[in-house]
């Protein structure tokens, strides 16, 4: 199905691009984060999550970004790449909001990131502070708008993540409007991708090490979660396994940023289409 307008996938939000993300289950939009953080932490930027207080801690956060098993968001972590703070922190320090202070605080976020000679920095927050603090439609959508110049220098990107079920209709439609971009939720197809690959490995090669081929020259763009359940798959399997994917140059070059390298099984071979 075609997607309405201004409306994109997370992978491809590039440096500058301030979107909004409506997803009323928290699964969904740790779909989103997850993907989001891959991608950006392979482009060597910096990673701000800014999460409610109840969300999940610090360390579940990283073990659930880590799924994959390379361990890419704790060494990220570890050498100040990913970043996660908590949202009083950001937004209601003294228990109140202000908005010029709001957008200072990122605006030195952004400067510490370029001074630790990172490429940008992407953040991802949970607006629902906002519904909890008692924060009035009007000037959220305010705060919203006025935080444009931010983005005039493509070193930051951000997704604001306004869950339904704590804001009304109306709200959401002027945000839609405000936000420049809209994120979509995980796409259906991803969960059948995965089952075919899986049972492509545990059918054809249930014991022992493996041997499968796949040809995806026809295929021009991957969802970041989608490459990294193939680079997952692919190092999972016994040693002397083999999984070659013959691809185009573009694709092959998503898979060495996510990781292909670290799975020593998975064999890209770049063929013209």
């Amino acid at each position: 199905m075609e997607l309405p307008e201004r409306t994109v996938p997370v992978e491809r939000l590039r440096l500058g691009d301030h979107a909004c993300l409506e997803a009323e289950d928290g699964e969904s939009a740790w779909a989103v984060f997850t993907a989001y953080t891959r991608t950006s932490l392979a482009r060597r930027e910096k990673v701000l999550l800014v999460l409610d207080p109840d969300d999940l801690q610090d360390d579940e956060v990283v073990a659930l970004l880590d799924q994959d098993g390379t361990g890419a968001a704790e060494a990220a972590r570890s050498r100040g790449q990913l970043s996660l703070k908590r949202t009083p922190q950001m937004y209601l320090p003294d228990g109140g909001f202000h908005q010029e202070r709001t957008i200072e605080a990122y605006r030195a976020e952004v400067e510490a990131a370029h001074a630790e000679g990172w490429a940008g920095l992407r953040v991802a927050a949970d607006m629902g502070w906002a519904a909890q603090a008692g924060v009035d439609g009007g000037s959220l959508l305010d705060y919203e708008a006025s935080v444009a110049p931010l983005f005039a220098d493509p070193l930051f990107t951000a997704i604001c993540w306004y869950d339904r079920r704590r804001f009304g209709e109306t709200l959401l439609d002027g945000m839609a409007r405000t936000h420049p971009l809209r994120v979509t939720e995980s796409p259906g197809t991803r969960t059948d991708y995965v089952e075919v690959l899986r049972e492509a490995v545990s059918r054809q090669h249930p014991t022992g090490p493996a041997r499968i081929a796949l040809d995806l020259r026809d295929l021009c763009f991957m969802e970041a979660h989608c490459a990294w359940q193939l680079i997952g798959l692919a190092g999972s399997l016994p040693p002397g396994s083999e999984v070659t994917v013959r691809c185009g140059e573009l694709l092959a070059l998503l898979l060495r940023q996510l990781g292909a390298d670290q799975a020593p099984q998975l064999v890209l071979e770049e063929a013209a289409r």
